[in-house]
């Protein structure tokens, strides 16, 4: 349902909020270690990011990225919106036409709809402050 490019999003700004320590930021050669990803397109990334006003970018030599507002005004589809759109929870499973409750566009579309509300409705309430915690309870379950 969301493309890698935001699941490596996802998985960028987990990180800052797990290891950016106040006003100290993280260079992307580091994040790109930790979470195994090429650092030009994680770059990308962080930098639509921080247009976004999810992230802080500073350059220089202490230069690096940090969370633009607090951990728990950062919900999933914040990012997902930013990154890939909110397209995956207006189309049809089968149609590329989107999809409403009046206008039926494809022949699962009575039992898929629900579905997608509700994962949209996790994302949309799901916030990194909590994942955060849930990661920290968890540790030996979680990789980011």
């Amino acid at each position: 349902m969301l493309s890698n490019t935001c699941k490596y999003a996802i998985r960028a700004v987990l990180y800052l909020a797990l290891n950016a320590d106040g006003n100290k930021k993280i260079g992307i050669k580091k994040i790109s270690k930790e979470l195994n990803l090429p650092t030009p397109f994680l770059g990308k990334i962080l930098q639509v990011l921080a247009k976004s006003k999810i992230l802080l970018s500073t350059k220089g030599p202490n230069g690096g990225f940090g969370l633009g507002k607090p951990s728990k005004d950062i919900t999933l589809m914040k990012i997902i919106d930013i990154i890939d759109g909110e397209d995956n929870f207006n189309t049809c499973l089968i149609s590329l036409h989107s999809c409403s409750t009046e206008e039926k566009n494809c022949p699962i579309h009575d039992n898929y709809a629900p579905i997608r509300e509700q994962v949209k409705q996790l994302f949309t309430y799901e916030n990194i402050a909590e994942l955060v915690e849930n990661i920290k309870s968890n540790q030996n379950r979680v990789i980011i």
